[in-house]
Parts: structure tokens; C-alpha cells; sequence
């Protein structure tokens, strides 16, 4: 066998019509003799085959096999082409395709030689030499084998230098077995690497005619061919690591700096977490460093000289509070507070004097069928006129109004309208509902809607009042008592407005204690003077009496402010429209004695 290192080796088959058959199978011979004495594999020697005539065909790549029974096997099932003799074309298919990468051929820069032995009987029908010499300088070795009847001038074209040693014609196809040994020891030729000095620092590699130097795995060969130095595979920058690339024998490592260790996919690092030992002993937080860990207290906390212990920090000495008054620290917090007599402002830091009077009013209104038109006008002035005294402001006083008779509807709530204007207009667009009186209904809905904060009313932790004040004229169609309860133990204090035929038992059972200082009754709509004396009631009395107790002073002043309001557009309305409510209640009179008649002649 070859004692010479790896080749690639393409033979090139002339199966042309003037090889006659028994001809062709001397080549059949003449090729596997040769592969027989090669030593074959995929890290030896790789075999590929072509024929051609008027055409090429692959009969196998370099990939394809790599035992000799199988090469042998494929050899022996060629069917010869049987035409013309193209044997430019032959080569062109062998540099352009056999002596690729892709079938099988190894890269260049591994130095195997790329050999093609071209068989061939007659003279060629196409041109060579051009395609020939692109050939070998593709780096491909040609041995120009005739037989017969072959062209020496076209073998002397195709094969490479020197000609005496790459040029062979054969007399007979009879002897070309003959001949098969005598090329294999020209393909083969002595070991080099023995019978020569090679110098080579690791390894030589035998090749016909000559041998080249080979590194070890982790270095590459020096320029001059001979020594080897390892090789840096951190210095491409492709390594990947994120910290540290150490070169190892043509291969790498990561390696990561001091407090990181290497993740699972041996590139990234990781903080190595030192909190979770759980010796930090930190009172609050532990924060996690390289090479360690340190103590954080929470916000509102100071860290003490010991770096673990945390204590509260007083942040009114530590920030720009803004409060009017006082700030009281907190654990981690503060708020602000005010003097006893003044409530604390919606910004939460300053703070209002209790003349203001301001207040959360919900004014709840009959609009059944029993008040009648003109009425329900003048019960209309009569809430715009207690609305002009407000001072009406989204910090100050909020006004909502509910109306009801069957139903109940919100007009507006709290939180709609900004300005006594807006107010006044709303309600007079407020149109009349007529049909029956439910009371109680309105109740629930005042309670459970009307002084939601949804709805507009401020948080009870504000101190602002929060006023129902009830306007009715007649019984209550369905039963008050629970919800009239109810309104007064969530904080509202109530107020009952009868007219004409309101019942007295409803009214007290609506109206907040004291009930006489909370209820006003009259027969009919030219009394109202005895409903502005009733509210002329103080409604927080001298202190020590203990009649009632009042949950902040700013509270009561505002009832209080509220109630003189209320006094004054009473009166008013007494003065300017006694006439006119007078014969109002005159043709309610009348109209009702119509509705018995109509009533009993049905």
C-alpha cells in the first residue's frame, strides 16, 4: 500500500464508442488494482470516479464511499456512454464540481492533494489545453494516461509538469494491468518523511514526490513551514465570554472576576448573591455587592453606626413638609395637623378657619304630584335662593340635589357643578317629576349614593358636614324609619321641611337631634314665617349643657352658618311672596274641592 499521507484522487474514464467493451473492462481492473493498494477512508484517502464521451456522468463523489468493496461495487455496475470523446469537458467537470468542498473534497489550506487521472484511448474532440492549464492552477494534479490509440499531444496538454512523470501511454489495453503497478509507484512514490530530514516540529505528512509539516490540535504552522506556535482563540473576539477568555491548546475557557461565578453556559457570569448565606444579619434589606454585601434600611429610616440596625428618621426635621401648623412624624412618614377648632385643608397641609362654614349639602326635594307646578317653582327659588349664601367652590361648599316622587332621580351631584351659577341654572332646568311620594326611597338613595365620595363627598376625615336637608309635602308611600336611621348613624345630620299635608311622625323620625331644632312644619305655603322662627333654633348649644354633642367645633359653626343662611332666604320669601302664596293655597283649595266633586260623580 501507499505509504505517502491523504489524497483526493477523481479518475477520469474515457467510455467513448471506439473503447470497445472488453476494453472497457481492462480499465475496470486498472482502477480498482490501483484502490486496492490505497489505503482509503475519510480521514485517509478519498476516491471519486467520472466517465465521459459526448458527456459526463458521476458515477461516484469523493463523500460517497469509503471502504474499497463499495468503490469496487460501483466500478463494476458502470454501462460505458458509447459516444464522443469530450475530454475538455471531463475536466472541466472535474475542476468545477468533483474537487469541491461540497463533494467531498478537503479545504485547500489542509494541503491534501487533489489528484485526477484522466484514462483516455483516442484523440480528444473538444479543446484541452486551456481547460487543462485552469485546472492546474486550481491546484488539481493531472497524470495523463493513453492508451492505444491515444494522442500524445493532447496527453503531453493535459497533464502537469514534469511531463516525464505525469505522462504514460500504454500500447494495448492488455497491458494496461501491467502498467497498473508501475503508476501506483509513481502515484505513491517513497515515504518522504523517512527518507528525508523534514525538520517538521510535530508531525510530517508523505505526498508523491514530497511531504509537508502538520501542527497538533491548539497550534498552527509557523511561516516557515516547519514549526508550530499555539494558537490564541480568545484573539478573534468570537469566544463569547463575558468576562475573562483563556487560551488553552487551541481551545478556550471563560473565567469571571472576583464575586461572579461562571453560569451553566459557561460564558456569562453571575454576581454571586452573599445576602442569601443568610449571615448579614441586616435589620431591614441586604444588598448584595461583589466581593460582599451591605445593610439598606427602609424608606423613612436612618442606618445606624453599625451598619446593620435601622432607626425611624424624623422627617419633619429632614424634609420640606409644607405644613401650616404642625408636622407629627411618622414610621417612615409624617402628616400634617391643626390647631384644635380648624380642619385640615384637601391638600393635607394647610388649614381652614371654621367661619367659612362650608359644608357637603344634599338637598332632597318632592317632586310628587301633590306639590303641583307652581309650587315646585317656588320650591326651586326657594333652594337657589339658600345656594346664593353658599360659598360654593370645590374646596369649599358642594351642593347636590335629588329629586323624587315614585323614583328617585339625581339631578346633580356634589361633584357636578363648581360655581353657584352653575347651580342656580341647573336647578332651574329641573324638570317637575309629578306621581307618587316615596320618601323613603329617596332615603336609601341619599345615603347610598348622594354622599359617596364617588359622587362628590369628601372623606369623613375631613371634618366637613355633611347636610340632608328633606323637602316634602305629603305621607310617604312606602316606610322611612330604617333608612332615616340609617342617615343619621353614617354622619349625616338631617333636616325635615313639611308643607301642607305632611305628616309631623315622618318628619321628627327624619330630622337629626335635637328634633325640634331639626324639623319645620307648616300647613300650608303662606306660613312660612313659622318655618324661618324653627330654624332661628341654635342648633349647637352653650357647652356644659350636654344636650348634644358636637363632633368638632368646625362643625358646628358650620351648621350653624348654614342655618342662618337658611334663615335669611326664608324670610325673604315670607316678605316678597305672602300675596302671591296666598292665593296660590286659595286655587289649591278650589282645585282639590274639584277633584272630590269629579271623584264622587264618578
Amino acid at each position: 500500500k501507499c505509504r505517502t499521507g491523504p489524497l483526493d484522487i477523481v479518475f477520469v474514464i474515457d467510455s467513448s464508442r471506439s473503447v470497445r467493451p472488453f476494453e472497457f473492462e481492462t480499465m475496470r481492473r486498472f482502477m480498482t488494482d490501483i484502490i486496492g493498494n490505497l489505503d482509503v477512508g475519510p480521514n485517509a484517502t478519498r476516491v471519486g470516479v467520472i466517465q465521459y464521451s459526448s458527456q459526463v456522468q458521476n458515477i461516484f463523489s469523493l463523500k460517497t464511499f469509503f471502504t474499497r468493496a463499495d468503490m469496487e461495487r460501483a466500478i463494476n455496475g458502470i454501462i460505458p456512454l458509447a459516444q464522443g470523446t469530450m475530454t475538455g469537458l471531463a475536466i472541466q467537470y472535474a475542476m468545477n464540481v468533483a474537487f469541491t468542498t461540497q463533494e467531498g473534497a478537503r479545504p485547500l489550506h489542509k494541503r491534501i492533494p487533489r489528484i485526477a487521472v484522466i484514462v483516455t484511448d483516442g484523440r480528444p474532440q473538444d479543446r484541452v489545453t486551456e481547460v487543462a492549464t485552469q485546472a492546474r492552477n486550481a491546484g488539481i494534479e493531472i497524470y495523463a494516461v493513453g492508451i492505444q490509440r491515444a494522442d500524445m499531444n493532447s496527453l503531453r496538454a493535459m497533464a502537469s509538469p514534469p511531463l516525464e512523470e505525469h505522462v504514460f501511454l500504454v500500447e494495448s489495453f492488455e497491458l494496461i494491468q501491467q502498467f497498473a503497478k508501475q503508476f501506483q509507484d509513481k502515484l505513491c512514490g517513497v515515504d518522504m518523511c523517512v527518507e528525508r530530514e523534514h525538520g517538521c516540529q510535530h508531525s510530517c505528512v508523505s505526498t508523491p514526490g514530497s511531504f509537508y509539516c502538520e501542527c497538533n490540535p491548539g497550534y498552527r504552522l509557523n511561516v516557515d513551514g516547519k514549526t508550530c506556535s499555539p494558537i490564541d482563540a480568545c484573539a478573534d473576539g468570537r469566544h463569547g465570554c463575558q468576562h475573562h477568555c483563556v487560551s488553552v491548546r487551541g481551545s478556550y475557557s471563560c473565567r469571571c472576576r472576583a464575586g461572579y461565578y461562571l453560569s451553566q453556559n459557561k460564558r456569562s457570569c453571575t454576581m454571586i448573591d452573599y445576602c442569601s448565606f443568610g449571615n448579614h444579619s441586616c435589620q431591614h434589606e441586604c444588598v448584595s455587592i461583589p466581593n460582599g454585601h451591605y445593610c439598606r434600611c427602609r424608606s423613612g429610616f436612618t442606618l445606624q453606626p453599625d451598619s446593620k440596625s435601622c432607626r425611624a428618621t424624623d422627617l419633619c426635621n429632614g424634609v420640606d413638609h409644607g405644613c401650616e401648623f404642625k408636622c407629627v412624624s411618622t414610621e417612615g412618614s409624617y402628616h400634617c395637623v391643626c390647631p384644635e377648632g380648624q380642619q385640615l385643608q384637601a391638600d393635607g397641609k394647610t388649614c381652614s378657619k371654621c367661619g367659612a362654614g362650608h359644608v357637603d349639602l344634599v338637598m332632597v326635594i318632592d317632586g310628587s304630584k301633590s306639590v303641583r307646578p307652581q309650587n315646585f317653582e317656588l320650591v326651586k327659588q326657594f333652594v337657589n335662593r339658600i345656594v346664593d349664601l353658599l360659598e360654593v367652590s370645590p374646596h369649599g361648599t358642594r351642593v347636590g340635589l335629588v329629586q323624587y316622587s315614585s323614583r328617585v332621580r339625581t339631578e346633580f351631584p356634589l361633584n357636578k357643578y363648581h360655581s353657584a351659577d352653575e347651580i342656580k341654572k341647573a336647578v332651574m332646568d329641573v324638570e317637575y317629576m309629578e306621581k307618587g311620594t316615596m320618601t323613603g326611597l329617596a332615603l336609601k338613595h341619599m345615603v347610598e349614593h348622594s354622599f359617596s365620595e364617588l359622587e362628590g363627598a369628601r372623606p369623613l376625615s375631613h371634618n366637613i358636614p355633611r347636610i340632608g336637608l328633606v323637602f316634602t309635602d305629603g305621607r310617604s308611600q312606602d316606610d322611612i324609619s330604617e333608612w332615616a336611621r340609617r342617615a343619621k348613624e353614617s354622619g349625616i345630620v338631617m333636616f325635615a321641611v313639611g308643607v301642607g299635608k305632611a305628616v309631623e311622625e315622618e318628619l321628627r323620625a327624619i330630622a337629626s337631634e335635637p328634633v325640634e331644632q331639626h324639623f319645620s312644619y307648616s300647613a300650608d305655603f303662606t306660613t312660612l314665617t313659622h318655618l324661618v322662627e324653627n330654624f332661628s333654633l341654635n342648633i349647637c348649644p352653650e357647652e356644659g349643657k350636654g344636650e348634644t354633642e358636637i363632633r368638632s367645633p368646625c362643625e358646628c359653626e358650620a351648621l350653624v352658618q348654614f342655618q342662618t343662611n337658611t334663615v335669611a332666604i326664608l324670610q325673604s320669601l315670607t316678605e316678597k311672596n305672602i300675596l302671591w302664596a296666598r292665593s296660590l293655597a286659595q286655587m289649591t283649595a278650589r282645585l282639590e274641592d274639584l277633584e272630590k266633586q269629579i271623584a264622587n260623580k264618578k
